[in-house]
């Protein structure tokens, strides 16, 4: 072998050495990207933690420790973190919604079972299911102070804020009433009778009508609330122990459990009539939509797992083990609100 011909094979071995060092690199950034999905989170109320779930996988990756009775959560506006509300603890716990890491716990709110902001930015606002009130609180970005603890009926469940951020409306679960709150004034503007164990709501982009599940019933109530006090314009017949709201994000669907029928039922908001409706097992709860619209993942909260079904045939695809009683479930990566 020539000295040039020696050179030319080591010139080449050297450019497959360094080739496959930048093709080894660009695959871990690869896998790198792939694992920063944001994780799937399911609040387990009984077990006082969080099952922290990647999303491709489907397998449990952490388990954190929160206080007593985990039942839902919220993004802050500036998304860099997601609130749980601990209320047998009286806690929030702060953590990233993408890395799954505990950022900080904030004590003292008392009795926070359901959590909502404001769409204005300007307050958080919690209801005290156990101990019968809601709280207002000012929110600067990262910090709460308590405006106004507001006495209300028998056990609040649920909140629901209009666009405008005047008014919240939540449910009394066992005094079977909606309330509504004027956030200037800090009290209450009015309240109307429903069905039995009024639970989650949900309200149209419009501000005008708002959805009332009837745990204790088989319907969701509609409620006009463009007056005053609100109006009951219709009932949606769905199924035994309708429960929890999502929106299909498609800005005309809204899903509802049902959490003793084992279904879920899709609702056309511009007819307000069920347009579908498929099994969910384990008394289906909270529910959320994958970004891209094709999974739904409910929280099937008597057998301890996560449910994932398919949206476009309804069918059950996948379950994930999870904690006791596991209630509340929210991932970054999520489908439009409306």
């Amino acid at each position: 072998m020539t000295g040039t011909q020696w050179y030319g094979v080591m010139g080449f071995r050297t450019l497959r050495r360094r080739l496959a060092t930048v093709l080894g690199a660009l695959a871990l950034l690869g896998l790198s990207a792939h694992a920063a999905r944001p994780p799937i989170f399911v609040l387990n109320s009984q077990d006082a933690n969080i099952h922290v779930i990647d999303p491709d996988s489907w397998s449990v990756t952490r388990r954190i420790p929160t206080g007593k009775e985990p039942h839902h959560l919220y993004l802050t506006p500036d998304e860099k973190s997601v609130i749980v509300a601990n209320a047998a603890n009286d806690s929030l716990t702060f953590i990233d919604p993408r890395t799954a890491e505990v950022q900080r716990v904030v004590r003292n709110i008392i009795d926070p079972y359901h959590l909502r902001f404001s769409p204005d930015m300007k307050w958080l606002v919690t209801v005290a299911n156990r101990l019968n009130h809601i709280d207002l609180y000012r929110w600067d970005g990262s910090n709460l102070t308590l405006a106004k603890r507001i006495p209300s009926a028998k056990t609040p469940s649920h909140l629901w804020i209009d666009s405008n951020s005047t008014t919240v409306y939540t449910t009394m679960q066992d005094s079977d009433e909606l309330v509504a709150v004027d956030l200037a004034t800090q009290t209450i503007k009015w309240r109307v009778k429903t069905g039995s164990l009024p639970a989650d709501v949900f309200g149209t982009a419009d501000d005008r009508l708002l959805l009332v599940g009837m745990t204790g019933g088989r319907e969701v109530q509609v409620f006009d609330i463009s007056v005053q006090p609100a109006r009951l314009v219709k009932s949606i017949p769905t199924g035994e122990g309708a429960h929890a709201f999502r929106a299909l994000g498609d800005g005309r669907h809204v899903l509802v459990s049902n959490r003793v029928a084992n279904t879920i039922s899709k609702i056309d908001l511009q007819t307000l009539e069920v347009v579908g409706s498929f099994k969910a097992p384990g008394g289906p709860d909270c529910m959320e939509v994958t970004a891209d619209g094709r999974l739904l993942l409910v929280s099937s909260r008597w057998i301890q797992k996560m449910s994932v079904i398919d949206l476009a045939t309804g069918r059950l695809v996948r379950q994930v083990r999870v904690g006791k009683s596991p209630h509340g479930i929210w991932t970054l990566e999520h489908a439009k609100r409306q």
